[in-house]
C-alpha cells in the first residue's frame, strides 16, 4: 500500500458517546463487516472481550485495519472511562490523527478534556464528530461553543444538522452546498443527495461564510480568492482544511447519530481528506543512547528499521501480542531485531495484521504501518525495536500512578505459583498496573488507577486465568517525598568472600515542584569509573524510590544528583556502589524532611439543579474543595477537588441525596501532603 494512502486513527471521547457505535458503523461501511453490531446487545466487533460486553464499556483499546476510497485506514478504539486512560495514552503515541466523538446532549464532559489534552501533548491533528443528534436535548451549536470554549480550539464546522432532537433526519455539506439523507430500509447504505431546500437556504450561506472566514485566516490562497470575488471552489477548502487540520490551527467539525446510521460516511471520507499520511507528520525524534544526540527519523521504507510496542497482550495460545507501529524501515517474518532499551536480540516468528481479536499473516510490516509481532518474550510498552548497528531510542510513553490498591492471596498452594504468573502477565499488559509483596506484613498488593479498573483486573485474574484468591477491600495508595534539599556522603565498606569492596559517593536531593516525577541526574564525569559503575547507582537510585522512604510507599517529585564519586580500581564492585548508592539516597531522604502525600481527585458531579446544593454540601463534609461550576439548562456540573479516601461510597451517597439522578467522574489530579 502506497504511504500516501495511509491512515492511523483513533477513536477518542468521553464515556457513552458512542465511539464503540461509531466505529461499528465505519466497519460496515467500509466493508470490513456485514452486519452491525450494538453495544447494548454485546455482539460489537471492537468490543471483544466478555468483561466488555457485559458492562457495556471499552477496557482496552483494539486495533483493526479496513479500506475506504482506495486508503488503508488502520483504527484504534480506546476506553472512555477515565480508569482506563493508559489505554488512551498509548494509542494516542503512536496515531496521526484522532477523531474525537462528543454527545450532542453532554458536550465536552471531564474525559473529553482529558483525552484532548493528552492528544495535544502527542500533537496529534482531530476531526470532531457530534454524535446523538437525535437525543432529547442535543443541541450542535452549544458543543461548538463547548469545544471553544472549554477545549481552547478552532472548531470549524463542514457540516449543520437538519433538525435536531426527534426532527433530526440528515446534514448539509457546507463544502458542496448539499443536502444529505440516509435510507433507513438499508441500514444508511444509500445517501440521498439534494439540492438546498429555500428552508435552509439561509442557515447554509450564512455557515459557509463562516467556513470560508475561518479558513482564510489562515490560508493566503481562499484570502485572495475571496477579495477578488473569484470562486472559491471544493478544491480550494478542501485543500485549505487538510492544510490547517494538519498543522493544528482548525478542527473540522462533522455531525451525525450513529445509532441510527447517519452521517458516519462523511467522517470517513474527512478521515481521507484531511488527516496526514504517515509521511506527512513532521519526522518523530530519537535519542542515541552512544551520545545522548537527538535524531530526526523520516518515515521512509528505505531508512533504518525502527517500531516502538505501544501495547503488549497475552493470548493463551500465541503468547504476547505485540502491538507495533513502524516509523523506518521493515521488518520480515522469521527476522531477528534488537530490544534497545533492553539491549537484547529478539526474534520474530510471525507478523500478523489484527481485526480487534481476529488476525491475518503478513510478510513484512513496512513504515507508516501498524501490526503485531508474535515470538518476543521480554518487550514491553514502549521498547523500540531497531537494531544492533545503529541503536535508537524513541520517546518512552508517560503513564500516570496508581492510586488504589487491594490485597490479594491465593486460596489454596497450588494457586500461588499461578497468581504469581498471572500478576507478571497482567502488569506487562498494563503499565499502570503493579503488584508487589509488602515487606512487613508479606501481604501481595496490587495497584491500579480506580475502583473500577481493579475490579475489572480482579475479575480477569479469577475468570481468565481461573486462579482461586481472595481478594480484600480498596485501599488508597500514599506516596512519599521530601520538603528540603540535603547532601550526604556514603562510604561503603565490606568483605565478600575474601575480597575487600568498597565505595564512596555524595548524593545530593531536593523537593521537586508536584506532578514533576522523579528525575536522576550525575553531575560528576569521572573517565576512570567504567559506565557499569554509574549504571549500578542509577539502578540503586530508581529501586530507592520505589522502596519508599519511612513507610515503605513509592517516592514522588525527588531529584536526585550523583555529585561526587571516590574510585579505587582494587576495590571497586558494581555491587558496592549499588548499596552504597541505596544507603545514601535512603540517609539523604530522612534527612531532607519526608512527608506522606495523598491522591487528590479531580472531582465532576452532573446534578439536576434543584439538588446543587445537597451535592456541594454532601461533597464538603467530606473534605472535598469545591471549585466552581457550570450551568447545562436544567443540569449543573459542579466541579470539585477531594483526597481519593474520602470518595469511596460515595456514589451511594449522592445517589440517595439525589433520589438517583445525579451522576460523577473523577480522575486522579496530583498528589498533596496529607492532612
Amino acid at each position: 500500500m502506497d504511504l500516501h494512502r495511509m491512515r492511523n486513527i483513533g477513536i477518542m471521547a468521553h464515556i457513552d458517546a458512542g465511539k464503540t457505535t461509531t466505529t461499528e458503523r465505519i466497519l460496515f461501511y467500509s466493508g470490513k463487516t456485514y452486519k452491525i453490531g450494538e453495544v447494548d446487545d454485546g455482539n460489537t466487533v471492537m468490543d471483544w472481550m466478555d468483561q466488555e460486553q457485559e458492562r457495556g464499556i471499552t477496557i482496552v483499546s483494539a486495533a483493526t485495519t479496513t479500506f475506504w476510497k482506495d486508503h488503508q485506514i488502520n483504527i484504534i478504539d480506546t476506553p472512555g472511562h477515565v480508569d482506563f486512560t493508559a489505554e488512551v495514552e498509548r494509542s494516542l503515541r503512536v496515531l496521526d490523527g484522532a477523531i474525537a466523538v462528543f454527545c450532542a446532549v453532554g458536550g465536552v464532559e471531564p474525559q473529553s478534556e482529558t483525552v484532548w489534552h493528552q492528544a495535544d501533548r502527542y500533537h496529534v491533528p482531530r476531526i470532531a464528530y457530534i454524535n446523538k443528534m437525535d437525543r432529547p436535548g442535543a443541541n450542535f451549536f452549544a458543543v461548538i461553543e463547548e469545544i471553544k470554549t472549554k477545549l481552547g480550539a478552532n472548531p470549524v464546522p463542514i457540516e449543520i444538522p437538519i433538525g435536531a432532537e426527534d426532527t433530526f433526519k440528515g446534514v448539509i455539506d457546507l463544502i458542496t452546498l448539499e443536502e444529505l439523507y440516509w435510507n433507513p430500509d438499508d441500514d444508511g447504505q444509500t445517501i440521498t443527495k439534494k439540492p438546498l431546500s429555500s428552508d435552509h437556504e439561509a442557515l447554509a450561506h450564512e455557515w459557509r461564510e463562516k467556513l470560508i472566514d475561518a479558513l482564510a485566516t489562515h490560508s493566503e490562497e481562499i484570502t485572495n480568492l475571496f477579495l477578488n470575488e473569484e470562486q472559491i471552489t471544493e478544491e480550494h477548502i478542501r485543500k485549505a482544511l487538510r492544510e490547517q487540520t494538519i498543522t493544528f490551527k482548525t478542527v473540522p467539525v462533522l455531525c451525525g447519530a450513529s445509532r441510527r446510521n447517519i452521517g458516519v460516511q462523511p467522517l470517513l471520507d474527512a478521515v481521507v481528506h484531511y488527516f496526514p499520511a504517515p509521511d506527512e507528520v513532521p519526522p518523530t525524534h530519537a535519542i542515541d543512547p552512544r551520545n545522548d544526540q537527538s535524531v530526526e527519523i523520516p518515515c521512509k521504507e528505505s531508512g533504518i528499521p525502527l517500531g516502538l510496542v505501544f501495547k503488549v497482550q497475552y493470548d493463551r495460545e500465541m503468547g504476547n501480542l505485540c502491538y507495533v507501529r513502524m516509523y523506518s524501515g521493515s521488518f520480515k517474518t522469521a527476522s531477528t531485531v534488537f530490544n534497545v532499551a533492553k539491549k537484547k536480540r529478539e526474534r520474530i516468528t510471525r507478523i500478523l495484521r489484527m481485526h480487534t481479536n481476529k488476525s491475518e499473516p503478513m510478510d513484512e510490516v513496512k513504515a507508516g504501518d501498524i501490526a503485531v509481532f508474535i515470538g518476543m518474550k521480554l518487550a514491553q510498552t514502549g521498547d523500540t525495536l531497531g537494531t544492533e548497528g545503529k541503536p535508537l531510542l524513541l520517546e518512552r510513553m508517560h503513564f500516570p500512578e496508581p492510586v488504589i490498591s487491594v490485597a490479594i492471596e491465593p486460596k489454596t498452594m497450588s494457586d500461588r505459583d499461578k497468581l504469581k504468573e498471572t500478576l507478571e502477565i497482567l502488569a506487562k499488559e498494563d503499565p499502570t498496573f503493579k503488584a508487589a509483596e509488602n515487606e512487613e506484613t508479606g501481604q501481595l498488593i496490587i495497584r491500579g488507577m480506580g475502583e473500577l479498573h481493579l475490579d475489572v483486573l480482579v475479575t480477569r485474574i479469577l475468570r481468565e486465568f481461573k486462579v482461586g484468591a481472595k481478594v480484600g477491600n480498596p485501599q488508597v495508595s500514599y506516596r512519599e517525598s521530601i520538603t528540603m534539599e540535603v547532601e550526604h556522603t556514603e562510604h561503603y565498606e565490606r568483605n565478600l568472600a575474601g575480597k575487600d569492596i568498597e565505595a564512596t559517593l555524595t548524593l545530593r536531593v531536593k523537593p521537586l515542584a508536584r506532578g514533576a516525577g522523579n528525575t536522576y541526574t550525575k553531575s560528576v564525569r569521572n573517565h576512570e569509573v567504567p559506565e557499569e559503575i554509574y549504571e549500578a547507582i542509577e539502578r540503586a537510585i530508581n529501586n530507592a524510590m520505589n522502596g519508599g522512604i519511612v513507610l515503605g510507599y513509592p517516592c514522588v517529585d525527588i531529584g536526585v544528583e550523583l555529585i561526587d564519586i571516590e574510585y579505587n580500581e582494587l576495590k571497586a564492585s558494581p555491587f558496592a556502589y549499588e548499596a552504597c548508592a541505596n544507603i545514601a539516597f535512603d540517609e539523604a531522604c530522612r534527612k531532607a524532611g519526608p512527608v506522606v502525600l495523598e491522591p487528590i481527585m479531580k472531582v465532576d458531579i452532573t446534578t439536576p439543579h434543584d439538588y446543587v446544593g445537597n451535592v456541594m454540601s454532601l461533597l464538603s463534609q467530606r473534605g472535598g474543595i469545591i471549585l466552581g461550576s457550570d450551568s447545562r439548562g436544567t443540569i449543573d456540573v459542579v466541579h470539585a477537588h477531594a483526597p481519593l479516601a474520602v470518595m469511596f461510597g460515595f456514589s451511594t451517597s449522592l445517589r440517595s441525596e439525589s433520589q438517583g439522578r445525579a451522576s460523577f467522574s473523577m480522575e486522579f489530579s496530583h498528589f498533596e501532603q496529607k492532612r
